[in-house]
């Protein structure tokens, strides 16, 4: 009997160490923005749609769709400069950044020229236009980016994306930080500010509607300023990421007529030092039917995340689980 005894507790030891095995997790962190942006709710979308904890019901049966034992996390962040820092750092598995930075991040030339390259920097994915807004308080009588000059302007928090595309748009309009009254907060600071009279005009880039300028709105006499390649030719000419965008009217309150902007992609970055296996895992459940789903009813910027624009102004390698999944997709030949 004694011999029977410990026989079953082997094979009991064996199926426990087996399911713990089956069972094990995996941690993979998204940095995306401040909580009033688009990155840090898209962000939880995705971190939610690409999860699959231990004891998850499976997909087939109206479970969890991500990556078997993975738990994904959306963390707020300073947005693409600090995104991309903390991946080459390490100290995160992937993150939202724009087109633009992360090209330059990854070349060492543009706002990264000095700097050592992100040499293992990768993509997952493009995910949805960024409009640039620029904000203004209808009082302040700024109508043209012209109008800044003089006027006390918030550029975003530093390590920001805005931050960059913001001082692009001020030389394209022959403008310069030492030409206004310049201020680095965050978007929903800068409205806080705004509200308070004691802030003119602000930037933001994201996916519209923005959470604090539609906030914002609903409170306070806004405006948004036009931008364009028309009416400052040099930045599309010198910045070739920049596309042509339009906010449509009645977006936010008050803007009843559409509002002719610029417009930068937000694209899913990690490193090449993550699982081959791992990133093909969540690029499929990224692109599966339950996620569209997700997408469509999370957030009005989850309908412009479509498959057909993952590769679009992609001006980094891909992941090689990523592409991987785009060749079975027939997107990469």
């Amino acid at each position: 009997m004694k011999h029977v005894n410990i026989l079953v507790g082997a094979v009991l030891a064996l199926g426990l160490a087996a399911t713990a095995a089956a069972q094990q997790m995996a941690f993979f962190r998204i940095g995306t923005g401040g909580t009033a942006g688009t990155y840090y709710p898209i962000g939880g979308l995705l971190a939610n749609a690409i999860s699959n904890p231990p004891g998850s019901r499976p997909c087939e049966e109206g479970g969890a769709c991500g990556v078997p034992g993975l738990v994904a996390s959306a963390l707020s962040s300073n947005g693409s400069v600090a995104n991309i820092n903390a991946i080459a750092g390490g100290s995160l598995e992937s993150g939202f950044a724009q087109s633009d930075v992360a090209t330059w991040a990854y070349s060492g030339t543009g706002i990264w020229e000095g700097k050592p390259p992100v040499e293992k920097l990768r993509a997952i994915a493009n995910l949805y236009p960024e409009s640039i807004h620029l904000v203004a308080s209808a009082g302040s009588g700024i109508k043209t980016v012209a109008d800044l000059k003089g006027k006390r302007v918030s550029l975003d928090e530093p390590g920001s994306g805005t931050l960059v595309d913001a001082r692009l748009i001020l030389e394209g309009y022959g403008l310069s930080e030492s030409d206004i009254s310049a201020e680095f907060l965050k978007p929903d600071q800068a409205a806080d500010r705004m509200r308070d009279g004691a802030m003119d005009a602000f930037f933001f880039v994201g996916g519209y509607p923005a959470g604090a300028i539609a906030e914002l709105a609903s409170q306070h006499d806004v405006k948004l300023v036009p931008i364009s390649c028309e009416d400052a030719p040099s930045i599309c000419e010198k910045y070739t990421f920049f596309a042509s965008d339009t906010v449509p009217g009645g977006t936010y309150e008050g803007n009843p007529d559409d509002v002719k902007t610029l417009a930068v992609g937000a694209q899913w970055i990690t490193s090449a030092d993550q699982p081959e296996d791992l990133v093909y895992g969540i690029t499929k459940a990224l692109w599966n039917d339950n996620t569209r789903k997700q997408l469509d009813a999370g957030h009005a910027k989850g309908k412009a995340i479509v498959k057909e624009n993952a590769l679009k102004g992609v001006g980094i390698p891909l992941h090689p689980g990523a592409e991987k999944f785009y060749k079975e997709a027939g997107l990469v030949k």
